[in-house]
C-alpha cells in the first residue's frame, strides 16, 4: 500500500475546499494536516477549526501532524475537529505510551513522529504500538525545505525495525518530497508521502498530484 499525502499547510486556505478537491480528484489518498504553534516549532499555521473545514470538504482520512507543545491538551479537540490520524513527537511527549492510548481511546490512529536528528532506534520499545511512523525529512517548522540527504538510511532503519518486531505500522515521510526525490523514498520502503509545496505551489496542482502518485506506484 502506498498513498499520496498532501500537505495544506501550502493550499490556499481561502481556496481550501476546490484545492482539496483538485487533489482528491488526482489521486490523493489523505489529507495532511501540518499543525504548528510557535513553540515546539518556529512557526504558526492552523488549529482544530481548520481541521474540521477540511473535514467538510472531503471523506478522505485527515493525517494531523502535532508540531505543538503539551499535545495531550488538544488531541479531543482535533478527534472532534474531524482527525482520523493524530500523530505526535517523541521529542515532546514525556509519557509517550499513555498519549498513544488516549489516542485510540478517542477513537484516531496514533502515530509517532521524530525529527532528523532522532534515532530511528529510539522507538524500539514502542513501536509495536503504533499505528503510523512519520520520520521528518526536513527540520520541521516551514514548508518547502531541501530533503535531507541521510533520509533514505533511516526509512531503511525504520523497515527493518518494524520487521524485527513483526509490528505493522505504515512508515511516512514529510520534508522535500518532490518528483526528485520521491523515488528514492520509495525504494528505501516509504509507504506513506507527504507533499506540500511540490503539490500546491505548482502551475497546475491536478497534474502534480497525479504524477506523484504516479510515481509511487509505478
Amino acid at each position: 500500500m502506498k498513498l499520496l499525502a498532501p500537505s495544506i499547510l501550502s493550499a490556499d486556505l481561502s481556496n481550501l475546499a476546490q484545492q482539496i478537491r483538485l487533489v482528491e480528484m488526482s489521486g490523493a489518498d489523505w489529507i495532511h494536516c501540518d499543525i504548528m504553534d510557535g513553540h515546539f516549532v518556529p512557526n504558526i499555521t492552523f488549529g482544530p477549526v481548520i481541521v474540521k473545514a477540511a473535514r467538510k470538504c472531503t471523506k478522505l482520512p485527515i493525517d494531523v501532524h502535532l508540531m505543538i507543545e503539551n499535545p495531550d491538551n488538544y488531541l479531543d479537540d482535533f478527534r472532534n475537529a474531524g482527525a482520523d490520524i493524530i500523530s505526535v513527537h517523541l521529542e515532546e511527549v514525556v509519557h509517550l505510551n499513555r498519549t498513544l492510548n488516549k489516542i485510540k481511546e478517542i477513537g484516531a490512529k496514533a502515530g509517532v513522529v521524530i525529527n532528523p536528528s532522532t534515532s530511528v532506534s529510539a522507538l524500539k520499545d514502542i513501536a509495536e504500538y503504533i499505528d503510523l511512523l512519520l520520520i521528518m525529512t526536513v527540520n520541521p517548522g516551514f514548508g518547502g525545505q531541501s530533503f535531507i540527504s541521510n533520509s533514505e538510511r533511516r526509512i531503511v532503519e525504520a523497515v527493518e525495525l518494524r520487521k524485527s518486531l513483526n509490528a505493522n505500522f505504515l512508515i511516512e515521510v514529510d520534508g522535500g518530497i518532490n518528483k526528485d526525490t520521491i523515488k528514492s523514498v520509495l525504494k528505501a520502503g516509504c509507504d506513506v508521502f507527504v507533499a506540500g509545496s511540490s503539490i500546491f505551489h505548482s502551475d497546475n496542482i491536478s497534474a502534480a498530484t497525479a504524477e506523484l502518485k504516479n510515481l509511487i506506484l509505478t
